[in-house]
């Protein structure tokens, strides 16, 4: 199947495949670039746009009650979540630029296919249900992740989110504006969270340990500690014609040491450590740079390893601007502390897919942040994971299986049936 959306079938005997394929297919033309074969649906914009239609389309398809939360997140409801109890599942719908087609929507996809199944099968409910895709998750236009999330968990101060501009300049407030949601009503959403009793992400896993165990399944243990940097290094324009080697300050030289620096330090730690985005001015072929500044993205499995990666970036960093006449200037952008899921709900579900087989779920952690993380303090959260037989993510390349999806339909009906019916 490679990195494309699934294709739709006539013969669907397994449970929540008929809805799964035809709302995969309505999906896979939003924001899908003829250059790369990747997405790019980012927050706000003409794609997410599209995608946000498409959600309420759904919703309402359905029957269930819709809103918009103050943040820009959407919500559709079965039954009255002012109740207080409420069971919720979804993702989000946006990408990283030229991101794959199944990080985020695999888990919206599924939600509503799973609602889909329980309501064929007849199901009680006993709880409401609600299906969500939170806004901005991946952060690929404002360069902040989870910000629909963050804003509503009050992990994100209005006056910060204020403060986000895209690359052109574009504040999130304006960006909100001209895409017809008010910006004023930004902030925390106590009350709405406060609805729910349990919070269930599925996602497409970010790495092998299903594909190296042969499972198709498996539940989230805990998001590794992890944060953004932004390293600037400030040296002096000149002409790279003219300038003598050692007359120049060339900013570009200790921020590739300093990448170098990067990968070794996570070597060392058992973690991960990335430079991956770059700015540079003048940006020229025959300037040398007076500012180059690099992002690092660095996550590790425990905060003792993380710190150690950090502080040891860092150091090479000042050490290499130092010895090349640069200034450098550090700032943490975003830090999520680790993230242990809700262990009673982790055993719930585990119990719940075992069934009386018996049968051992898998349960692994992971070093990607997710809208679940960041719930995670204020709703009782878990995750489930499928299959994805490559480990890509992040690129046109990402996918899972068409079995391994329907798996994942039907684990999350079971675990939906299991929480909010009878």
């Amino acid at each position: 199947m490679g990195g494309t959306p699934l294709a739709p079938r006539n013969d669907c005997p397994q449970p929540g495949v008929s809805s799964f394929h035809e709302m995969w297919r309505q999906l896979a033309r939003i924001g899908r670039s003829s250059e790369s074969g990747g997405y790019r649906r980012f927050a706000w914009g003409g794609a997410d746009a599209e995608c946000r239609e498409w959600f309420e389309e759904q919703v309402r398809a359905r029957g269930l009650a819709y809103e918009v939360d103050r943040n820009g997140n959407q919500w559709g409801w079965l039954g009255d979540p002012a109740r207080g109890d409420a069971v919720v599942t979804g993702s989000h719908l946006d990408s990283v630029p030229d991101g794959g087609a199944f990080d985020g929507p695999l888990g919206v996809v599924s939600a509503f296919s799973a609602l889909d199944e329980l309501l064929r099968r007849g199901a009680r409910f006993t709880k409401p249900l609600g299906v969500v895709n939170f806004g901005d998750e991946e952060g690929a236009r404002f360069g902040l992740a989870c910000v629909g999330s963050r804003l509503t968990a009050g992990a994100l101060t209005v006056e910060q989110a204020h403060r986000l501009t895209d690359a052109d300049g574009i504040t999130l407030p304006q960006a909100m504006e001209a895409a017809g949601h008010d910006p004023g009503t930004l902030g925390p959403d106590p009350e709405r969270l406060d609805r729910i009793g349990a919070f269930v992400e599925l996602h497409v896993e970010q790495g092998r340990a299903l594909d190296l165990s042969g499972d198709r399944v498996g539940i989230a243990s805990a998001i590794w500690p992890h944060g953004r940097w932004r390293f600037d290094f400030r040296g002096e324009a000149n002409h790279a014609g003219t300038t003598r080697l050692t007359d120049r300050r060339d900013p570009m030289l200790p921020y590739a040491e300093t990448v170098l620096a990067a990968r070794r330090e996570a070597e060392l730690a058992g973690a991960v450590a990335t430079f991956g985005k770059i700015a540079v001015e003048p940006n020229g072929v025959n300037a040398i740079p007076s500012l180059v500044r690099g992002w690092l993205d660095s996550r590790a499995a425990d905060q003792e390893s993380l710190d150690t990666v950090v502080e040891g970036v860092r150091k090479a960093a000042r050490d290499h601007a130092r010895q090349h006449g640069v200034t450098l200037d550090v700032e943490r952008e975003s830090f999520t502390p680790v993230v242990e899921f809700d262990h009673a709900l982790r055993d719930e579900l585990a119990r719940i897919l075992a069934g009386d087989t018996g049968r051992t779920v898998p349960v692994l952690g992971t070093g990607a942040g997710h809208d679940a993380g960041i719930l995670s303090g204020r709703v009782p959260t878990a995750m489930l994971f499928v299959r994805n037989p490559t480990g890509v993510s992040h690129s046109p390349a990402e996918y899972a299986t068409e079995d391994d999806c329907v798996a994942g339909v039907t684990a999350l009906a079971g675990v939906l049936e299991g929480l909010a019916c009878t």
